[in-house]
C-alpha cells in the first residue's frame, strides 16, 4: 500500500507542475500571465487552430489524471487507519 501511495504522490506532483505549464501556455484573454511570460510563443500556438485545440484537449487529460491521483491519496489516506 505504501509502493501505491508513493507512486500516486510523484504522478500527483508532476501533472500538477505540467497542469500548471500547460495554462500558462493557453492562449491570454488579454493581458493575463500568459502574455507577461511570452506572448509571441502563445500567439505562434494560437495562430493554429489544431494546436490550439490539441492544447486544450491534452490540458483536459490531465487534469482528469491530477484530479484521480488526488481523489485516490484522498481514500488511501481515509482508510489507511481502519
Amino acid at each position: 500500500m505504501q509502493i501505491l501511495e508513493f507512486v500516486l504522490q510523484v504522478m500527483l506532483g508532476i501533472t500538477s507542475l505540467l497542469l500548471t505549464l500547460l495554462i500558462l501556455l493557453h492562449k491570454g484573454r488579454g493581458g493575463g500571465l500568459s502574455d507577461m511570460f511570452g506572448g509571441g510563443m502563445t500567439s505562434a500556438l494560437g495562430s493554429s487552430g489544431l494546436a490550439e485545440r490539441n492544447l486544450n484537449r491534452f490540458t483536459i487529460v490531465l487534469a482528469l489524471v491530477w484530479f484521480v491521483a488526488i481523489v485516490s491519496l484522498g481514500l488511501i489516506t481515509k482508510f489507511q487507519g481502519i
